[in-house]
């Protein structure tokens, strides 16, 4: 069976959002492309106090100067489609109220007829956290797992109670309720994000940076299911940050899904080969504008699909 493909909707600065989110989810669904994904950026440090995901002297894209927030991105899109999953890579959970995350999931489902996947992580932005966590950094992990409890309890029946560190909900009615159960995916990294995920989550959603890498992590986080007793099949979503450049990328260095339309398919079918449910492409650096988005991602899909992915 095909792997299910999907595409980042457009949310850095180059693009207009009111315009460009509905026309490229739209179309997006049109190629056939089976779900549409956002991710969370709040703000760029200016000037940076520390490197890109936490690595010193790693620069900040230029195009995270003006990330437009991912549940009203997903709105955009919801409003503009019928079919496409909406999802997010990721939200990360210690920057929301967990109650209020929850009930905008919630809302967001219902309103677009059980489409929304939930993708949560912890981020790494130290500035992130002085702006908008609801407790400190070092305790990221904690919240994280209170925010998944919280949204169990509230997407289940009423009436909902929970008494927790950051929540306190004392018998309430609360809705409306999601259109079905919104499964929660993790990145999870870590081996205590990874026990996370097992024991508390539906599944998992890495990053590719190559198809060795993801095998192994993949390996890693099977055993770990199997030694805890899981049966549940983990579901999974590859996030894949391509480099467009039209003429493409030579040398050994090639990073994956660096350059042309056809070096990202055949990084996207070496990815394919190890299983998992379903990749999505982000082609936001390197196209200029919604139109280049379009052409790229019709392009991307159909020689996908031909290579068999």
């Amino acid at each position: 069976m095909a792997t299910r493909l999907g595409l980042a909707l457009p949310q850095n600065k180059q693009y207009d959002l009111g315009r460009d989110v509905p026309d490229v989810a739209r179309a997006a669904e049109r190629i056939g492309y089976e779900s549409l994904w956002v991710y969370e950026r709040l703000l760029v440090p200016d000037p940076a106090t520390q490197g890109l995901y936490g690595i010193e002297g790693l620069p900040w894209p230029d195009g995270y100067r003006g990330v437009a927030e991912p549940l009203v991105t997903l709105t955009l899109a919801a409003a503009a489609t019928e079919r496409a999953r909406l999802g997010t890579s990721v939200l990360v959970a210690p920057l929301h109220v967990p109650f209020q995350l929850a009930k905008a999931l919630a809302t967001l489902d219902a309103a677009s007829g059980g489409r929304v996947v939930a993708g949560l992580g912890t981020g790494w932005s130290f500035d992130e956290y002085a702006a908008a966590s609801v407790r400190p950094f070092e305790e990221r992990g904690q919240v994280l797992d209170e925010l998944i409890e919280v949204c169990r309890a509230v997407w289940g029946p009423d009436p909902v109670v929970y008494d927790g560190r950051v929540t306190k909900i004392a018998s309430a009615v609360v809705g409306p309720k999601p259109a079905r159960p919104i499964p929660i995916l993790l990145a999870a990294m870590s081996k205590k994000a990874q026990r996370r995920l097992v024991d508390h989550a539906e599944g998992w959603m890495p990053v590719g940076m190559g198809a060795e890498t993801l095998e192994a992590q993949w390996r890693e986080l099977q055993e770990l299911a199997a030694e805890r007793g899981r049966t549940e099949p983990i579901q999974t979503v590859l996030r894949t940050n391509a480099a467009y450049q039209a003429q493409g990328y030579s040398g050994a260095d090639r990073r994956p899904f660096q350059g042309s339309v056809d070096q990202i398919v055949e990084d996207l079918a070496a990815h394919a080969e190890v299983g998992l449910d379903e990749i999505f492409v982000d082609l936001q650096d390197g196209t200029r504008d919604a139109e280049e988005l379009k052409d790229v991602a019709a392009e991307v899909y159909e020689k996908a699909r031909a290579a068999g992915v």
